[in-house]
Formats: C-alpha cells, structure tokens, sequence
C-alpha cells in the first residue's frame, strides 16, 4: 500500500527544541482558513492501537503571503476557540464520506488504515 504524502510544519518551542505537526485537516470559517495539526512524536505505536486513544490536536490560523509565495501558521484567536474546536471535533468524528468509492490513499480521511 502506497503511503500518502503528508504536511509536516516545524515548530520551535520556548527552549528552541523542534516539534514536528503534522497537517491532518484544513477548513475555513468566516472566510479564514485554518489547520489542524497534530504531534507526530505524541504517539508511540503500540498506543495507535487503541482505538480510545485521544491525540492532541493544535488549530492555527494559516496566513498566506502571497508577495513571497509563503505560509505562516498562527495561534487562533482565544475568543474563537470554543467555535473552532466545536469544528474540528465533528469533522474529525464524521469520518470519511466516500462511501468506499475512493482507493483511501488519496482521499485523506483515513478511513481504510
């Protein structure tokens, strides 16, 4: 099975240690686009598993700077947040919609793994 390309974004955190996020989902409201990532060194392998298990997701604001061709992903704003979450939860529990119509490599829901 062919693995699909994935979105890794580096971070680096107050001590100036590199996180890698993963891009699991973009979606836009209120005409702003925003990620949601996740830690890919959160998870061990034996934990992927469970299927109870939580993973911690992070959503940022994605900001285009078209002059240089460049992304830059910022904090959502707090006020925002609850409105934010409340998105990213039923899109993540809706699962994916193709109906098995799709070779689920591509369709990035996840839904053959």
């Amino acid at each position: 099975m062919e693995e699909m390309e994935r979105d890794i974004v580096v971070f680096t955190d107050d001590e100036g240690n590199e996180v890698e996020l993963d891009v699991i989902d973009y979606f836009e409201h209120d005409g702003q686009e925003y990620a949601v990532l996740t830690d890919l060194g959160a998870g061990l392998e034996e934990d992927m598993e469970d299927e109870n298990l939580e993973q911690e997701v992070y959503i940022f604001k994605l900001v285009v700077n078209e002059e240089d061709d460049t992304e830059e992903f910022l904090p959502a704003d707090d006020e925002l947040m609850d409105t934010l979450s409340a998105i990213v939860e039923e899109r993540l529990s809706a699962g994916c919609d193709c109906e098995g119509d799709c070779d689920c490599d591509s369709c990035g829901e996840g839904c053959c793994e």
